[in-house]
């Protein structure tokens, strides 16, 4: 399948289909001004980009809202063209707590279902409408874990038509089999966004979505990412690399086209941010030059097996998921 700017949608296993780019809302570590979220959102949509990613925990949902309904209206895009992903952050996996959190998303929304709604974290928090919850000593503060409890209150969700498909984020191999072996299991996972690049391609994970027909839908696409406590301290400048950068030079394209475009030639879609004009459109011109199979077999001997976002302070969490291999 040929994938263009206008038409780059990819099959997801419960029949749906998702575009294989989508336009990252999560705000920098040092917060953008107020109307800078939405104003990105209008223009991403503009360049063509229709997979828009969000999430409770971005607190800018509504600014993504306004977005989107303002290019309905214009009649730029219709609703139907836009596939919308929301995130349950892990102070919601109470079962009683899962839908109220998909009905705030879609108030701040102020549309009827999302696309897709994906469980943000394996690991829970203390239940509540604090979102990073710590005790006196600014401890997390942690909660048993129950996903398949938590997985059966998101199927309710799809059932009532509020979201029409189901996945997860950063899922070991261990846990997504949880899901998948769950007595009674009505909706697997149609995806697991991790972290994935030319530095951390993931393989051993990907195989095994694969398998089990599980897209991997990628952030921190350029080994970028927020704020320093989320992330080793260690870990090269992707975007500076030698062979990225020399790629890019052959095709007239950035070390950041070549990173996105990498991912998307193995199958794996994409979730580039951005709150620059310039940047959101390069990254959305991926479709007009394609990396020869040696290039490719080549990018992926930078693999270091180093993960950038590996959240250490939830380390002593029980269901952390970057113990495991994979």
């Amino acid at each position: 399948m040929e994938l263009t700017a206008v038409d780059h949608r990819i099959p997801l296993s419960d029949g749906n289909s998702i575009p294989i780019i989508g336009y990252g809302t999560c705000p920098p570590h040092t917060m953008t001004p107020k109307g800078s979220c939405r104003a990105g959102v209008k223009f991403a949509i503009d360049v063509g980009y229709r997979h828009i990613d969000g999430a409770y925990i971005y607190r800018n949902e509504h600014e993504v809202g306004e977005a989107i309904r303002e290019k309905i209206a214009e009649g730029r895009v219709k609703r139907e063209d836009i596939f919308y992903c929301g995130k349950l952050w892990g102070t919601h996996f109470d079962p009683k707590r899962v839908l109220p959190s998909l009905q705030k998303t879609l108030q701040d929304l102020q549309l009827d279902y999302v696309d897709l709604y994906i469980m943000e974290t394996p690991m829970a928090f203390k239940p509540g409408d604090e979102i990073f919850p710590r005790d006196e000593n600014n401890n997390w503060l942690f909660h048993k874990t129950n996903l398949c409890a938590t997985w059966e209150a998101l199927e309710a969700c799809k059932d009532a038509g509020l979201v029409k498909s189901l996945g997860v984020s950063d899922f070991n191999r261990r846990q997504l089999e949880l899901i998948l072996n769950k007595p009674g299991l009505k909706y697997k996972p149609v995806c697991n966004q991790v972290e994935c690049h030319p530095y951390f391609t993931q393989r051993k994970l990907l195989e095994f979505c694969q398998q089990h027909d599980i897209l991997i839908v990628t952030y921190t696409p350029f080994g970028v990412a927020r704020g320093p406590g989320w992330v080793s301290t260690d870990f090269q400048p992707l975007l500076k690399d030698e062979l990225l950068n020399s790629l890019g030079k052959k095709y007239k394209k950035t070390a950041a086209q070549v990173a996105l475009r990498f991912n998307i030639q193995r199958g794996i879609a994409v979730i580039p941010k951005s709150f620059d004009p310039k940047m959101i459109k390069e990254n959305f011109q991926i479709f007009d030059f394609s990396l020869t199979t040696e290039e490719m077999k080549t990018i992926e001997t930078l693999n270091t097996d180093v993960r950038l976002v590996d959240q250490l302070m939830l380390s002593d969490h029980p269901e952390y998921p970057f113990h495991d291999e994979y």
